[in-house]
């Protein structure tokens, strides 16, 4: 469910292999093609809390081919709310590098390419991207809003 609550935030759409790291342990979705080359524990059977034990963070990695590595943190732990039946974003900032775009070498060329118009490649990347890219945008009653779709 982590998984699916980082997705939306970061508003990627969850197309690519993840792992979370806790310890010496790899969590995630085992791959039967390579059970072998990329050996973890399948992450539907262990609670976060379980998992993570005394610790209190673990690193969270998506899309492989991209490498997008993130820190997550518990800063607090709180009991459940029967009043709140999804999970809720409090705060955030700037956009997400869209899913795909090369990780972090590719995001930069990315952003160069949008920010030069006579670049040879800025009008392929500004469809490849929708039309534009706003990295200051966010907007945490879109993200909410695709949290609500969560059930807890």
């Amino acid at each position: 469910m982590l998984h699916a609550v980082l997705q939306v935030v970061m508003g990627w759409e969850g197309g690519h292999l993840h792992e979370f790291v806790i310890g010496d342990t790899r969590y995630g979705e085992p791959d039967p093609d390579f059970p072998d080359e990329f050996p973890c524990v399948d992450e539907t059977k262990v609670t976060l809390a379980k998992a993570l034990g005394a610790r209190k963070s673990c690193k969270y990695i998506y899309d492989y081919g991209d490498d997008w590595e993130h820190r997550v943190t518990v800063e607090k732990v709180l009991l459940p709310d029967t009043d709140l039946p999804c999970p809720l974003c409090l705060d955030g900032r700037n956009a997400c590098p869209p899913e795909d775009v090369g990780g972090v070498p590719g995001y930069y060329e990315f952003l160069e390419v949008l920010n030069d118009p006579t670049h040879d490649e800025h009008q392929q990347m500004l469809e490849w991207c929708g039309g534009g890219f706003d990295l200051t945008a966010f907007d945490l009653s879109d993200v909410n809003q695709r949290l609500s779709e969560i059930k807890l």
